[in-house]
């Protein structure tokens, strides 16, 4: 079968069985603070697991895309050394909310396998959790195995431990033991020398497991101790590529249809072959895997940077990225040429994909480019390192500089090494390498107590829409401990008017007054797993009263301005500069707004100018918001309304309309355009290929910034002693500046001429060579004319002249062709190792270059210093 049949194979079954079919979550995660990236299939049911929402259905099917680059049995450095993990993959899987329970998980998953797919019953191995003998005491699954025994020879049944038996959502949480089916896909022959039994877990790559059948019972508590949850849960998950291998009959992953034409793609433009050579083979599973992590995340609105998530898909992009330019000799960007065959072979199923390619294609080629640059620059640097280097070993804290300031690989690092017949210190490398994960995990990591439950809660408990201030309850709390944040408490209310941060816009702030008059101040308000969650420094002294909750109503006023805002700004943009404009991230809060979109080019001042009086007019205007809640997805789309890749979105969606502006969206809102006031564009710039950024401000902060303006105007005016056309007056004075400017040059360079003929008489020779190192008063360009003057009048000359400029230090070298092609002189090497002397830096070409320092005192010691070139 076709994967495209397989997966629509798996869905048809469990609809058979009364399972709702959903789709697949976005792959980039926005509010759950545990995790950056979908990892299993179960992620987007976690707040159903948890008993933070009523499931809207009990049971549920989908295909999940994911990612993992660390776990079990993965990490990003080994991805493409064997040929079934990856760091991208789609889970195939089955849910059951308190429903169904372990007999009908086996028994299904066994029928679906063998009867639907026709596995052979012969090449397939089970387990079942053995137990365990720790603090936990957990007995041995005795229903599973009991289960499994009815179906399954006993031999074909494998005891597994808690680390392959027992799956955990995290250190806190629901958990279970778990059944997974193991495929054996080896050859008779190799069957006959060891049994299948004894290569279950054993990362054999024609020998794994295909599915995980986890059985959700018990609840993970702070303290380590394990409670039994009030329901018991399924949670399923099937490597679809895994099960495309066993049912084309392949012996890997990357030769099914999955990734033949990813494949075939490479080999086209990277002029190479896959199975000719390992090396070969190794990269272009590497690329294969890699381009499909970055193009659903760029597709899910999540861009390559150098923080968080957007860091993850650099360093995934940048190895594909390298291991094109080692082994397949790619010097140009080519990896975006691939994304049209991934959008043409998955777009069906995941429509994000053919939607967002042009801008997936752009993104990754500036990526490439930036890279490849990175690439040349620290083959240079590291070359530097190679000849300052003492003996045969390279320093690892230098190669750590490399790779953590520069992004310069270590693999390529070590293979160049050895290649030059030189060792690394990995020792060094890898402690640097721990210090640095160890500040960021100290500076990230925070704890969380067990949840007190002192009262019952509503499942939709939001009603800031239309209150800014309602009596509440406190339901539950837990204390959590953070090295940044220090010790917080965590408060969730039977109801609350605080917005919780989402859709770009911050949470809201303010304060609960008790009866007796006792404060806590709410410092902010987020979501996790569907509960909203209120941050507080301190707990109140009785948690069982009722309580005030009262929001910061001129922040939430400010802030709401400013989200109306971003809805006008983007139908702005569709209008003025096309319908490619998509939104592609916001962030809104009551000081400004921001607004990424995608677009090709930077806009021009007239455009710019079109933007704000389009959106001022809507203010004008004093549009009424239309609000409709509670409305049917598809019914939204149908109407027009405008949905965003990347967002997760409900069966019920809420929809906000100003004119012609349709979108959905869960944050608050002006009542009408006219409270905006005004609204005025302060930045736009590029944030990625095909991505611009706008700020802007509304409001309170635009009457501040024209306040801000007229005080300049006015010390302008007064600078300019009151003139009545301060900007002729201005251009006046650069006229003149300009002119005096080319005076002082004519003076400059009739010094420069005297200066050379006085120069010439102090040139001595040294070696063969004509030298001088000599500070004079002159501007960097003086220096640059005197130089070539002089090297007009000598062969074999070096020469080295420092000037002072306001405050600061310059160097200039000049190195005659003759000496840089006969001696192996480059002015570039010596102004960046005598800069140090003036706390500076430089470069340039090997017969002329500068560097510039801001320790003028260091000028002499410098050219003290430049004799050692040539003695």
């Amino acid at each position: 079968m076709k994967s495209q049949e397989i997966r629509s194979q798996f869905l048809e079954f469990f609809k058979s069985k009364s399972h709702t079919i959903v789709p697949s979550a976005p792959m980039v995660i926005k509010d759950d603070p545990t995790l950056m990236f979908t990892n299993a299939g179960m992620n987007q049911f976690k707040e159903y697991f948890l008993g933070n929402t009523v499931p809207k259905f009990s049971r549920a099917t989908d295909t999940q895309k994911c990612l993992r680059v660390s776990g079990k049995h993965n990490d990003l450095e080994e991805v493409g050394m064997d040929t079934y993990h990856h760091t991208m993959f789609e889970m195939l899987g089955n849910w059951s909310f308190g429903d169904y329970f372990k007999t009908e998980a086996i028994h299904w998953a066994w029928e679906l396998l063998t009867e639907v797919f026709k596995i052979d019953k012969d090449i397939l191995y089970v387990s079942v959790f053995e137990g365990s003998t720790d603090s936990d005491k957990l007995g041995m699954d005795q229903e599973a195995y009991d289960l499994w025994k009815k179906i399954v020879p006993e031999n074909k049944i494998i005891f597994g431990n808690k680390k392959d038996n027992f799956w955990e959502m995290g250190d806190q949480g629901p958990c279970g033991p778990s059944s997974e089916i193991h495929v054996d896909l080896r050859t008779e022959e190799e069957k006959a020398k060891i049994s299948g039994r004894d290569l279950v877990n054993a990362d054999h790559p024609q020998v794994v497991e295909i599915w995980n059948l986890v059985f959700m019972e018990y609840n993970r508590k702070a303290d380590g101790s394990l409670e039994k949850l009030p329901a018991q849960h399924v949670d399923t998950g099937m490597g679809f590529e895994r099960l495309c291998m066993v049912l084309q009959d392949k012996k890997s992953n990357y030769d099914t249809d999955v990734f033949t034409p990813l494949i075939s793609q490479i080999e086209k433009v990277t002029n190479s072959k896959y199975g000719v050579s390992e090396k070969t083979d190794i990269a272009i599973r590497v690329i294969a895997d890699h381009v499909r992590a970055v193009a659903f995340s760029i597709a899910d609105g999540q861009l390559p940077s150098n923080t968080g998530a957007g860091y993850v898909i650099r360093r995934i992009l940048r190895r594909a990225i390298r291991y094109g330019f080692t082994f397949l000799d790619t010097k140009e960007p080519f990896i975006y040429k691939l994304v049209a065959t991934l959008s043409q072979q998955m777009g069906e199923a995941f429509p994000e994909l053919k939607a967002q390619q042009n801008l997936c294609e752009n993104v990754i080629k500036e990526e490439e480019q930036s890279f490849l640059r990175t690439l040349d620059q620290g083959l240079v640097l590291l070359e530097n390192i190679i000849e300052k280097a003492q003996g045969n070993t390279i320093s690892g804290q230098k190669a750590f500089e490399l790779y953590d300031t520069f992004g310069f690989p270590i693999d390529l690092t070590a293979l160049i090494l050895r290649e030059r017949g030189l060792d690394l210190n990995e020792k060094e490398f890898n402690a640097e390498l721990q210090q640095q994960k160890d500040r960021s995990r100290a500076a990230s990591v925070i704890t969380a107590g067990d949840w007190q439950v002192i009262g019952e809660e509503e499942a939709e408990n939001f009603i800031g829409y239309d209150h800014l201030e309602a009596a509440v309850k406190i339901t539950r709390y837990r204390k959590v401990e953070g090295k940044k944040e220090g010790e917080m408490y965590q408060l969730v209310l039977d109801k609350t008017p605080f917005y919780p941060e989402g859709g770009g816009q911050v949470g809201d702030k303010g304060v609960l007054i008790s009866e007796s008059g006792e404060k806590i101040k709410i410092l902010n308000t987020k979501k996790e797993n569907n509960l909203i969650i209120h941050f507080s420094k301190t707990l109140p002294q009785d948690l069982s009263v009722a309580f005030k909750a009262v929001v910061n109503a001129d922040k939430r006023k400010q802030t709401q301005a400013n989200h109306s805002a971003t809805h006008l700004l983007h139908q702005a943009l569709r209008s003025i500069l096309g319908t490619h404009v998509e939104q592609k991230g916001s962030m809104v809060n009551s000081e400004y707004l921001r607004f990424d979109f995608s677009h090709f080019s930077k806009l021009t001042s007239e455009e710019l100018n079109q933007v704000e009086a389009f959106v001022n007019t809507k203010i004008g205007d004093q549009i009424a918001i239309n609000e409709q809640r509670s409305l049917a997805f598809q019914d939204a789309l149908d109407q027009g309304v405008m949905a965003l890749f990347g967002e997760k979105y409900g069966d019920k969606v809420r929809a906000i309309q100003f004119g012609d502006s349709k979108e959905l969206c869960g944050g608050t809102h002006v009542k009408n355009t006219g409270e905006i006031w005004y609204f005025k564009i302060v930045s736009e710039g590029a944030v990625a290929a095909g991505i611009r950024r706008i700020e802007a401000i509304t409001g309170d902060a635009v009457k501040a910034f024209f306040d801000d303006q007229i005080t300049t105007l006015d010390a302008v005016k007064a600078e300019l002693k009151n003139a009545k056309d301060p900007v002729r007056s201005i251009q006046n004075l650069q006229d003149e500046n300009a002119g005096l400017k080319k005076q002082l040059e004519i003076l400059l360079k009739d010094k420069a001429k005297n200066l050379k003929e006085e120069l010439k008489a102090e040139i001595t020779s040294i070696n063969g060579i004509q030298f001088l190192a000599k500070k004079v008063d002159l501007d960097a360009g003086g220096l640059k004319d005197l130089s070539f003057q002089l090297g007009e009048t000598a062969d074999n000359l070096f020469l080295l002249f420092a000037t002072e400029q306001e405050g600061k230090a310059i160097l200039s070298c000049y190195i005659s062709k003759e000496l840089v092609a006969n001696k192996d002189l480059n002015a570039g090497k010596v102004v960046r190792e005598l800069g140090k002397y003036i706390q500076g830096g430089g470069g340039g070409q090997a017969f002329y270059a500068t560097a510039g320092g801001k320790n003028p005192g260091g000028i002499e010691e410098a050219l003290e210093n430049a004799k050692q070139y040539i003695q």
